[in-house]
């Protein structure tokens, strides 16, 4: 039975640990639940707000109306068996070793991914310790050392916030771009994604052309053939190597997006600043590493009332003890000055509620 309740702290359910309270709040497990809520705030005229697992927020504010946690779990395999090993070996043709898998929008992220690895169904490795819950990964189009879901989507399962209509939406319906994605744009706020298929194989088909994986392999080569868990587990060791874990400072992962820029533009400023990070984009553009302009700037290690920058990775914004508010300050602050320095305008990551 769905269960209302009214005033309930959402300190827990964000990863900055930022001080907010939801008016009215429910969690919800199954569509059936969550077709339940939105007749409940229809009928009382509220607006409707999701949150997952509150990993890519900012609560500056306390949140008007009906706040919805989804948590629907669920894993199911929805093409068939596995193939046998024998046919791996053999060379059958590679639509026979694709996977489509299922999974409700409440299951953490991480977790899918080594379960996915614990059967064989590879494609995520490069995903892995991304905080979150699976829902959220195609509206921000979650991506790292060289993949994005839009790499490994089919399709996902949705109701429309407004009508109570249930769709299901194609690769090309959801408009995927760079930590973006139509769930950003035309259909902000409209919709709840209660499932994702993912297309995954049963073939080893190993990403390792990011630099920082590369690197990474070249130092612990061992000779032996590397395997999708390998590349699960390097990937797990660089980001604890970078990125603090919550669970032991307030943060929300990488707080701006890396910005794309012109070739000219970066021929420009290589100029004056050599040494700037730099990825070469299939396009002819250039993705700068936005940590490396923060810091360039002077903003690594600053704490200011009661927020901060990561002492050891400038691209982390950090709660100590602060609000909202005072950590949006601080990221416009890093904005102007970034601005000032490179004439590059940092767009933050998170979705900011005020």
């Amino acid at each position: 039975m769905l269960d209302i309740q009214q005033q309930v702290s959402l300190l827990k359910y964000n990863t900055l640990a930022l001080p907010s309270t939801a008016e009215y709040f429910c969690k919800i497990s199954s569509t059936s639940e969550l077709y339940e809520a939105l007749a409940w705030a229809r009928e009382k005229q509220l607006p409707i707000i999701l949150l997952g697992g509150g990993s890519n927020v900012v609560l500056a504010g306390n949140l008007a109306g009906l706040v919805i946690h989804i948590a629907i779990s669920g894993i199911a395999l929805t093409n068939g068996e596995l193939v046998s090993q024998e046919d791996l070996v053999s060379g059958i043709d590679s639509a026979q070793f694709e996977r489509i898998i299922r999974v409700g929008a409440g299951e953490n992220w991480h977790q899918l991914v080594l379960y996915t690895l614990e059967q064989g169904w590879y494609g995520l490795e490069n995903l892995s310790l991304i905080p979150g819950l699976t829902g959220a990964a195609p509206i921000q189009n979650i991506g790292a050392y060289g993949v994005e879901l839009s790499d490994r989507f089919h399709s996902l399962e949705a109701i429309k916030l407004s009508s109570g209509d249930s769709i299901t939406m194609s690769l090309s319906d959801c408009q995927f771009g760079y930590r973006d994605s139509f769930f950003k744009g035309a259909g902000r706020d409209q919709y709840a994604i209660t499932a994702i298929n993912l297309r995954l194989s049963t073939k080893e088909d190993l990403c390792l052309e990011y630099p920082a994986l590369n690197n990474f392999f070249e130092k612990n080569q061992s000779g032996a053939p590397i395997t999708p868990k390998q590349v699960s587990d390097a990937v797990c060791a660089i980001r604890h190597s970078k990125l603090p874990d919550p669970k032991d400072i307030a943060n929300a992962g990488s707080f701006f997006k890396n910005p794309v820029i012109s070739s000219e533009q970066m021929s420009v400023l290589q100029e004056q600043y050599p040494n700037m990070v730099s990825y070469d984009q299939a396009n002819g553009t250039k993705k700068l590493a936005a940590g490396w302009l923060v810091e360039q700037a002077g903003w690594k290690g600053v704490e200011q009332s009661g927020v901060g920058v990561h002492n050891e990775q400038a691209l982390v914004l950090v709660n100590y003890q602060g609000t909202g508010q005072a950590l949006l300050s601080l990221a416009g602050d890093i904005q102007a000055s970034v601005s000032d320095k490179f004439g590059i305008t940092l767009e933050i990551e998170p979705r900011v509620y005020t």
